[in-house]
């Protein structure tokens, strides 16, 4: 089988499908236009397919003629809360909501991977499970769909999971990147609440201002990563709201904020939010205040499999040529729920750069409003995702 020249084949099906998904963007876990599109587009294939009861995820089977290893390939469907501002003739049509993650090419290619070895059926080693996952962007979309089942669709636990996540910059256009080990790191949320005294602002003697205190509480965090932690193990605290007040001669009663918590060791991650909560309280309390602090744990350190890593490097190399391919020199804080998946069972994830830029550099990046991706690199994840559950069940 060429499953590069069956994918190309089928190029101008694979982008209409993601032209039409992008115009439909959806959030969250779910997503019914969204399902509807992809099980309308699974349609005649030899499918087992089964929907969530919690979500509108979709998992679709694939038994091979052979009995052999069952290989998950993953797909995420969900889109953002943001307003589109590119110029492309297929434009949101839900207002505030736009595919700015790439979601839209995953699905699609997804789907172009369904097509392709369902073609193949017969010639199978194994089964395929395709998993079309909704939540991603911070609903756990993965954690619903393990506990439904989806590692299990096959009828025993997968024995691999691949999963493609296009970057609209930071890599060259066609070209694959991966890392053995830490790919993505885990991501926490650290919610603060400084309970004061308010009053008048020309009296602060006579209230219990909070404002200063979390404003404290959030310099003193940016310390404690730089003075509690070794240099060489990275360690992100973003404070990404704050919240106070009503009026600039009004002291407020509270101020709150909260921070995005970022690590890769469970050492690290066990040290910080032991050491952030007890900082936030303390703090307030030096000042007469209090603090209430919740630190939430959310998506684990997405960790590539070292043989599964080098498979998908030699494989993108034999399938596209070795400059096709280049391996992550480091891993990007950035965070991802197929991490759970890793975690059960060994594979890989992967980026495919989509650029629209010749310079990626020029690019906006992911979740910009003017994010924008080159849908003709589909035929080609469509086509790597095929190869490597092909190869994967060959391999036994």
């Amino acid at each position: 089988m060429n499953l590069r020249e069956e994918a190309a084949a089928i190029a101008p099906e694979l982008i209409a499908l993601r032209r039409a998904l992008h115009r439909i963007p959806e959030i969250g876990l779910h997503l019914p236009e969204t399902q509807a599109a992809v099980l309308e587009a699974l349609e005649g294939l030899p499918l087992e397919i089964s929907t969530g009861t919690n979500s509108t995820s979709v998992t679709a089977v694939l038994r091979g003629g052979k009995r052999g290893p069952a290989v998950l390939l993953r797909g995420d469907m969900d889109a953002l809360p943001v307003t589109e501002e590119t110029e492309v003739d297929f434009v949101s049509g839900h207002v505030g909501t736009m595919h700015a993650c790439g979601h839209d090419l995953h699905t699609a290619g997804l789907v172009g991977a369904a097509r392709l070895l369902s073609a193949h059926q017969s010639e199978l080693a194994g089964d395929v499970v395709f998993m079309f996952q909704p939540g991603e962007e911070g609903d756990d979309g993965a954690g619903h769909m393990i506990a439904e089942g989806v590692l299990e669709a096959a009828g025993r636990q997968v024995d691999a999971a691949y999963g493609l996540h296009v970057l609209s910059d930071m890599v060259p256009r066609g070209v694959f990147t991966t890392r053995p080990g830490p790919m993505m790191a885990a991501s926490s949320g650290l919610f603060v609440n400084v309970i004061g005294k308010g009053g008048h602002g020309s009296r602060p003697q006579a209230t219990l201002d909070p404002i200063p205190v979390a404003a404290e509480i959030v310099t003193a965090l940016q310390n404690l990563i730089t003075r509690r932690f070794s240099v060489f193990e990275p360690i992100v605290i973003t404070v990404g709201t704050f919240h106070a007040g009503t009026r600039y001669n009004i002291i407020p009663d509270n101020a709150r904020f909260e921070a995005t918590v970022r690590t890769f060791s469970e050492a690290a991650l066990t040290q910080v939010e032991k050491e952030s909560v007890r900082l936030a309280e303390d703090i307030a309390t030096a000042h007469g205040l209090t603090a209430e602090v919740r630190f939430d744990r959310e998506y684990p350190a997405t960790v590539n499999n070292a043989d599964e890593a080098a498979f998908v490097a030699e494989t993108v190399a034999d399938l596209f040529g070795s400059e096709r391919y280049t391996e992550m020199p480091d891993p990007v804080m950035g965070s991802e729920d197929f991490s759970r998946v890793l975690e059960a069972v060994p594979g890989s994830y992967l980026f495919y750069g989509a650029t629209v830029q010749d310079d990626p550099a020029e690019a906006a990046s992911n979740h910009s409003p003017r994010a924008a991706f080159d849908d003709s690199v589909l035929a080609d994840g469509a086509a790597l995702l095929a190869e490597l559950a092909v190869r994967r069940m060959n391999r036994g």
